[in-house]
């Protein structure tokens, strides 16, 4: 089963002080449960620090990892309203404390920074978020960045 608990617009501190209490709601005791984490811009558009940022990342998996839960983050893609410098280095920041924890990591920002239908598509979208063009530019990263490897399947030929 899967369960999206996105909240447009929220921090890294936001979710990390909701999110034990969503997931919890949404575990099985029959079932692998496993976490998600898709981050967008908003901590770099709220002015957070990356030291708060990858503290309040830190500490959610952290706290997934001591419950057994496997995890998998996605960082931030670039999007026009938000500082490409912020959100690069939140990319970077994040990016780190996964690989401190030997959690899968897809960097979404360096390739889809220049990428013309990347752009095309967020602007389309209204600038917050991409089409349809752009959500498959996004999936195909995940999906070839360490998905399969993750959940312990072989990969579609």
């Amino acid at each position: 089963m899967w369960n999206t608990l996105a909240v447009p617009g929220e921090t890294t501190a936001r979710l990390a002080e909701r999110w034990q209490g969503e997931v919890a709601r949404r575990t099985t005791a029959t079932g692998v449960n496993r976490l998600v984490i898709g981050l967008g811009v908003a901590d770099v558009l709220a002015g957070v620090s990356h030291a708060r940022s990858r503290l309040a990342i830190a500490n959610v998996l952290d706290a997934a990892t001591s419950e057994h839960r496997s995890c998998f983050v996605v960082g931030p893609p670039p999007l026009p309203n938000a500082d490409p410098d912020g959100t690069a280095a939140l990319s970077r920041a994040v990016g780190e404390v996964c690989q401190r924890r030997g959690i899968p990591y897809v960097e979404t920002f360096e390739p889809l920074r220049n990428h013309d239908q990347w752009l095309t598509d967020v602007i389309s979208g209204g600038g917050g978020h991409p089409a349809q063009a752009g959500y498959g530019l996004l999936a195909w990263l995940v999906l070839h960045r360490g998905w399969y490897e993750w959940l312990g399947v072989p990969a579609p030929r």
